[in-house]
């Protein structure tokens, strides 16, 4: 899986991709802000996003706020780097669209551990959006027949919508998507087939 990184601090930047690297995970770069959001804004964009809260320009928080505002088409999950630390500072964070938040200095295992439940996530999001768009191709397929449908007592044709009178597999292919093979029921070969086979 991609990452991207967005940190104006070379060190803290190199650090982070060395533990990723190492944890097998493919890193994208960005420098600040503004850099970040044109690489997560792009049709090949990494799905999970390490961004730090202070940078020059546009800060982490402002990054999210501006993603979530664009609605992306991919889910995307973003972790908050930070030295702040106080309550108030992660509800901020939080509120912005962040996913995740993690002060510095981090404990490698427990940003490990946050990544990988990042990737759980946008794994089961997905996962979800597939199966919503097989459900909607599903419905857009499926017609039904509701309500009352006059149909002739003698010969059994149906009264459409248009006030017209239409056989019976017409109507119920209109209005299904049913498709009909013919034949002939026992009673019906007894009573018009049998006498014409006399003949």
């Amino acid at each position: 899986m991609k990452v991207l990184i967005a940190d104006d601090d070379p060190v803290s930047q190199r650090v982070l991709e060395a533990f990723l690297t190492r944890w097998g995970y493919e890193v994208s770069r960005a420098e600040n802000g503004a850099e970040a959001l044109r690489k997560l804004e792009a049709r090949e964009a990494p799905r999970l996003a390490i961004l730090d809260w202070m940078m020059p320009g546009i800060d982490g928080v402002e990054v999210c706020r501006r993603l979530r505002a664009a609605n992306p088409v991919l889910p995307l999950y973003v972790i908050v780097l930070t030295a702040k630390g106080e309550s108030e500072d992660v509800v901020e964070g939080l509120e912005s669209g962040a996913d995740d938040y993690v002060t510095k200095p981090f404990d490698r295992a427990e940003l490990r551990a946050r990544i990988q439940v990042g990737e759980r996530v946008l794994e089961l999001q997905t996962e979800l959006s597939e199966r919503v768009k097989e459900l909607e191709a599903a419905l857009a397929r499926v017609k039904t027949l509701q309500g009352l449908l006059p149909i002739c007592s003698y010969c059994k044709r149906i009264r459409n919508d248009q006030n017209y009178w239409q056989q019976v597999e017409q109507y119920i292919g209109e209005h299904s998507g049913a498709e009909f093979s013919h034949g002939i029921c026992p009673d019906c070969f007894a009573k018009h087939v049998t006498p014409e086979l006399k003949k």
